[in-house]
């Protein structure tokens, strides 16, 4: 008999399958989407010797743009020590900026803060910093680069998947380019519309919030000190998020239609709209790079896992941005899934079987479906000119500034010190 037809005869007989195709695995792990929860949880799972091969739609020259793109993230201290841990922090400190302090308020645009409000200073923890500033735009290439610099991992940009199937032993994927691909767990972490979970038969559960957010950098005349500022009006709340030297982002929620209205204008009059929103207290401030708008949205999928397959990051959760967590919450899945996949590894575990996803999703489903619940409560208590909701929250908040243990609880929460924290997140090693 011919290799060919031995080959053949193999797979005809379904238990031989099988066998034929648990041995012809091209990798361990299938990784779909190449954006910032894919590549970390790549080399989180390559360093304990998982063979891992990450599927990115967009193509690497596109990835790895250099310019503002608008997007930069409040990265929670635990979160940097996820990065530190898979071996991309110190290449990215140095464009990094503390956040030592964070400052919320209430109050309209033109018409100052309340008087109430809180104010979180890291010096009442003994950890450091609660988080850093860090923009896309340094973040994805380091991730990017550690991927190349990776033996234990596989790249394929520009390609997109098409269709998906599951069995005793495995997963298969086939891409639009005609070749099909085979591990034992497929991960989807291609955010919102995630055509992993959609072919998985996972559904959806959200609604729109009728905001988008206007997003841009502004170059300020004083120093910001490494503060962050929230400050809450009717439409909806206004970051300002320190970066490195005197620039700021801006994350600034509008209604769809003043959102439209005001990103069409010229420079100097959406300048003019954002100066009574934004104060003085930074002095005068322009442009520093493009704007940008993202409409606001809360998508939750309804089971974080599937037959061989997992769910991470935008994939499981979107949220919104109000406290900055979005990010945050996705490196908690990637510590978590890789701790689960490598305590599974070394019991001897099938990586892949359901018992071990469901550890997975027992250890993440209560976490996200809380801050989906925690940031579309805050929104909609926020945002909006109710006099008796302002006064409560108003009280609210001058309570919580007031209080040093719940300021304290406020400070670590932002830092992500609490709930079960997955070694990567604690510092240690998986």
């Amino acid at each position: 008999m011919t290799p060919k037809v031995a080959t053949q005869a193999r797979m005809d007989n379904p238990p031989q399958l099988a066998i034929f195709r648990a041995m012809s695995s091209d990798c361990d792990i299938l990784i779909v989407g190449g954006g910032l929860n894919g590549p970390a949880l790549a080399l989180a799972l390559a360093e304990v010797g998982q063979r891992v091969t990450v599927i990115d739609a967009l193509p690497l020259k596109r990835r790895k743009s250099s310019g503002f793109d608008g997007r930069s993230y409040a990265m929670a201290l635990t979160s940097t020590r996820l990065l530190q841990g898979i071996g991309v922090w110190d290449d990215l400190v140095g464009d990094a900026q503390p956040m030592l302090d964070i400052k919320v308020t209430d109050g309209r645009a033109g018409e100052g803060p309340s008087p109430f409000f809180m104010h979180f200073d890291h010096a009442e923890i003994e950890e450091g910093p609660m988080g850093y500033m860090v923009e896309d735009r340094h973040l994805r290439p380091v991730l990017l680069d550690a991927l190349k610099k990776h033996k234990g991992i596989k790249q394929l940009s520009g390609e997109t998947v098409v269709s998906q199937e599951t069995d005793a032993t495995g997963v298969t994927v086939t891409l639009a380019s005609g070749k099909a691909l085979r591990g034992k767990l497929l991960v989807g972490c291609d955010g919102r519309g995630s055509g992993t979970a959609t072919r998985a038969g996972i559904t959806r559960t959200g609604w729109d919030y009728g905001q988008t957010a206007l997003v841009c950098a502004v170059e300020h005349e004083r120093p910001h000190h490494g503060i962050a500022h929230q400050f809450f009006m009717p439409p909806g709340p206004l970051a300002i998020l320190p970066l490195t030297g005197n620039r700021s982002s801006i994350v600034w929620s509008e209604t769809h239609d003043n959102a439209r209205q005001i990103n069409a204008m010229s420079v100097e009059d959406y300048l003019s709209v954002l100066r009574p929103r934004f104060g003085s207290f930074l002095g005068g401030f322009s442009l520093a790079g493009e704007r940008f708008t993202y409409p606001l949205s809360l998508s939750l999928a309804n089971s974080l896992v599937a037959p061989r397959i997992a769910l991470v990051g935008d994939a499981a959760h979107g949220v919104h941005p109000i406290a900055g967590q979005g990010l945050n919450a996705g490196v908690r899945d990637v510590a978590a899934l890789a701790e689960v996949l490598t305590d599974a590894l070394r019991r001897g575990e099938d990586i892949g079987a359901a018992a071990v996803l469901t550890r997975y999703q027992t250890w993440r489903r209560f976490d996200n479906t809380t801050l989906a619940l925690a940031t579309d409560t805050f929104n909609r208590l926020f945002s909006n000119d109710n006099p008796v909701l302002r006064t409560l929250r108003d009280v609210g908040m001058g309570i919580v500034g007031n209080m040093p243990s719940l300021r304290r609880a406020f400070i670590r929460e932002a830092a992500g010190l609490t709930g079960d924290l997955p070694r990567l997140l604690k510092g240690q090693k998986l």
